[in-house]
Parts: structure tokens; C-alpha cells; sequence
């Protein structure tokens, strides 16, 4: 296992972390425009707010990392300049994103981060990456959070994976709906694998 998972901050990737069954049920940007502590997320406006928070799972996986060091950058200020490098293109509120590569151009450039993209991973190549990466951005369908129910398609959405054994994944979920499956949730690998789509980013601090 990878040391002291439990001192890994959690963020979600909405400012008010238990909105995920609102979201769900109403739609991203009508139920994060009712979110009261949108401000902190660094947008400039409500509907800035509403329209990135559905697409910084990344974003905030990178939050939680940068926290470990003490560092706390807001998630929508991280999209924000994510995006000059190219991590997120957006267009007539479109986003599409997280794009891998200039992600770890940006990581890199800006926080002195060495993060490395990898593809075709299988979920027991895991603990070894984390073996030598202190984390491991993993690419999963946004139903995790429901281990019991078959995912509809694998990828889309990411999680930050702390520690990982043969025997059970420890992850922080930035659109967890419950506090079991937002900080320090646990699968088995065989469950992780179910939603996981192969590819992720590799990241030393």
C-alpha cells in the first residue's frame, strides 16, 4: 500500500460536496446554480460556476494533490488556466476535457509536478504505478459510486487513486454522494475494474 492514504485532503469537484443526487436529478447546471458556496471555486460568476463544476473531476483530483502539500488552489481557477495549455477546449459553453497530455505540460510548467499519461493499464498494474507515483489519476464511468450496479460504458469521469493492494483500491471520488464513497472509498480490484477504462495519469509529488 502507498503511505498514509488517510492524509490526502478530499475535494469534490462541486464547492458544496454532498449536491451529487441534486445533480444528478436536476441537471448540472440548474442544481450548481443553487449551490451556496459556489464563490469558493474561483469562478467569477454563479454561471461560470454551473457550467465548468460538471467537468473538473480532474480538476480537483488535482486540487486534492497539490493539497497534500499544502498548497489550495481553487477548481475553476485550476480549469482556467488548465486551459491555456490546451487541457480543456471550450466552446460556446462546451467543454471538452481533461485532455491528458497538456495536462502534464501544464502540471509541470506550473506546480513542478512530474506526471506521466499511461494507456492500455491494467487495473493490476495499479499498485505497482503507485508504487513509484505517489498517485494515479484513473479514468472510470461516474458510476462507481454505485459498485453494486453494472456500468453503462467504462471512462468519463476520474477519480484519485491513493493506495492500492491486491486485495483492496483506496480513492478519493469527486462526485462521490455519500461520504463512503467520496473520501477513502475502498473496492476490490476486481469491482475497481468493472469501471475502469485502462488509461490514466500518473502523478509524483
Amino acid at each position: 500500500m502507498s503511505p498514509l492514504p488517510e492524509a490526502v485532503p478530499f475535494f469534490s469537484q462541486w464547492e458544496t460536496p454532498d449536491m451529487t443526487l441534486a445533480v444528478l436529478a436536476d441537471g448540472a447546471e440548474a442544481a450548481l446554480r443553487r449551490d451556496p458556496l459556489w464563490q469558493g471555486s474561483g469562478a467569477a460568476t454563479r454561471d461560470e460556476y454551473a457550467v465548468w463544476a460538471a467537468n473538473v473531476c480532474g480538476m480537483a483530483c488535482l486540487k486534492m494533490i497539490l493539497a497534500t502539500r499544502g498548497q489550495i488552489v481553487p477548481t475553476i481557477e485550476l480549469a482556467r488556466r488548465c486551459t491555456g495549455y490546451g487541457g480543456y477546449v471550450v466552446n460556446e459553453g462546451s467543454i471538452k476535457g481533461l485532455i491528458y497530455a497538456p495536462f502534464v505540460a501544464f502540471v509541470k510548467q506550473e506546480f513542478g509536478l512530474e506526471a506521466e499519461v499511461m494507456t492500455n493499464v491494467a487495473t493490476a498494474d495499479i499498485p505497482a504505478i503507485l508504487a513509484r507515483s505517489r498517485f494515479f489519476i484513473a479514468s472510470v464511468s461516474s458510476s462507481i459510486r454505485w459498485p453494486e450496479r453494472e456500468p453503462p460504458s467504462k471512462g468519463g469521469h476520474l477519480v484519485l487513486a491513493t493506495a492500492a493492494s491486491d486485495e483492496v483500491f483506496r480513492f478519493h471520488n469527486p462526485s462521490g454522494h455519500t461520504s463512503a464513497t467520496q473520501a477513502n472509498a475502498v473496492l476490490a480490484p476486481g469491482d475497481f475494474d468493472r469501471f475502469f477504462a485502462n488509461r490514466g495519469i500518473a502523478v509524483a509529488i
